[in-house]
């Protein structure tokens, strides 16, 4: 779709220099536009007819400079990440990251980062799909220090391993983790783009669907294996197999790669476990290691030290001058910044029974959130575990998913017991 963006101009400017457009927009908007003059906010969008009625100024204060831009899409199935060129203007359901560095594409398209905000955001719709905070999805999320990586990583290699299993020499790609996130991440990008380009109907949510039931081992249907032969979706797998591995070594925790590798159906599951065990247990890693790595960002930040994102535009007096890289980056929609309402559900009516608790990590952590939002009053951990039923040890791990979500700003103590933030 089009759009008419006349941000900058004033009327006469319009006038002289896109007589067509400045017509169409006198015919079919100012007269909207003086109806509403008497209405709130309707005065100054008389008087600036030809403008936008929320033009976003900080969003493209954070824009200026870039040929393109990180976007995704608020509310969507499967979490992904995307380059837009600056020509394109965000509509309201779009959250925008304003950087143009491959890595952090590819940091925030890893599995470390939607494990994270799969945790931290909120659900909506019909369909239940996953919906994207900034505040609480983006803000919280602690990027991998990407110079110490490089600095003191060196280049990534792997461990040989003959054929009678036994490891030997190792083999180095001769990249450093910068190069590979940035590499595959652009890859990435390239790839989604262009198999779009030549199949007009290929969605992603249709590549992504098919790429979870290649993780899952299930049979393609008929609609299905057109899907992968368009997107080439077995490439789009080892493209998001090779990015994950250099994220994680990124943060250096390549020690989590084997459970990743069965939870992607890349690797058999030890006997007695299965796939879905394999991907709780990386769930359940990865969220407790992001939490630390949040709380010393916080320590850190206490101090006056600043990981700057993006620092020539968010700290150019001091850009230049070795500060370290990271946090917070301007992030917006091109709507208004909305709480998430739909992870603030209504007071749980009196003599609820108790929900099944849930088997994935992520799912945990979003139940009690959940649950915490919806009390009118404090809860404490027997409280809490009341609310839930399920064989098994399951409440030992209440404390540390209250934990963590303390740690994530999404509840707080309070004498004892726990409420919501």
């Amino acid at each position: 779709m089009y759009v008419i963006d006349l941000f900058g101009l004033n009327a006469q400017e319009v006038r002289e220099r896109f007589p067509a457009v400045y017509q169409h927009v006198l015919e079919r908007v100012k007269p909207d536009r003086d109806a509403k003059r008497h209405t709130k906010d309707g005065a100054g969008y008389a008087r600036y007819w030809w403008l936008h009625g929320k033009p976003r100024q900080e969003l493209r204060k954070s824009l200026g400079g870039l040929e393109r831009y990180i976007a995704t899409v608020e509310t969507s199935k499967h979490r992904t990440f995307l380059f837009l060129d600056k020509s394109i203007a965000p509509d309201n359901m779009l959250i925008v990251v304003a950087m143009d560095d491959a890595i952090a594409l590819g940091v925030l398209g890893s599995i470390v980062h939607v494990t994270w905000a799969l945790a931290t955001g909120g659900r909506l719709g019909v369909g239940n799909d996953p919906r994207y905070n900034k505040s609480r999805c983006f803000e919280t999320f602690p990027f991998p220090s990407i110079h110490a990586a490089d600095k003191f990583g060196g280049p990534i290699g792997a461990a040989l391993v003959d054929t009678d299993g036994n490891t030997g020499t190792t083999e180095t790609y001769g990249e450093y983790p910068s190069d590979r996130i940035r590499n595959f991440a652009e890859q990435l990008d390239a790839h989604r783009k262009r198999q779009q380009a030549a199949h007009p109907c290929l969605t992603l949510t249709g590549m992504y669907n098919v790429l979870e039931k290649l993780r899952s081992g299930e049979p393609l249907t008929a609609k299905e294996r057109t899907v992968h032969e368009q997107g080439l979706v077995s490439v789009l797998r080892q493209l998001h197999d090779e990015l994950d591995e250099a994220v994680l070594h990124a943060y250096g925790w390549g020690d989590l790669l084997p459970l990743l590798r069965i939870a992607h159906g890349n690797d058999a599951p030890p006997e007695g476990q299965s796939r879905d065990d394999a991907r709780r247990a990386f769930d359940e890693a990865i969220l407790e290691r992001l939490v630390a790595l949040n709380a010393e960002r916080a320590a850190e930040e206490a101090r006056g030290e600043i990981r700057w994102l993006r620092p020539e535009f968010q700290n150019p007096d001091a850009a230049g001058d070795g500060a370290p890289e990271q946090t917070r980056l301007a992030t917006d929609t091109a709507g208004d910044d909305q709480p998430n309402r739909d992870a603030t559900p209504a007071p749980l009516p009196p003599n609820t029974k108790p929900q099944p608790w849930p088997k994935d990590t992520v799912d945990q952590v979003r139940a009690v959130a959940d649950l915490l939002a919806a009390s009118p009053v404090p809860l404490s951990i027997d409280e809490i575990g009341a609310r839930f039923t399920a064989r098994g040890p399951w409440k030992k791990r209440l404390p540390k998913l209250v934990e963590m979500l303390v740690a994530l700003g999404r509840a707080q103590e309070q004498d004892g017991k726990i409420g919501s933030a």
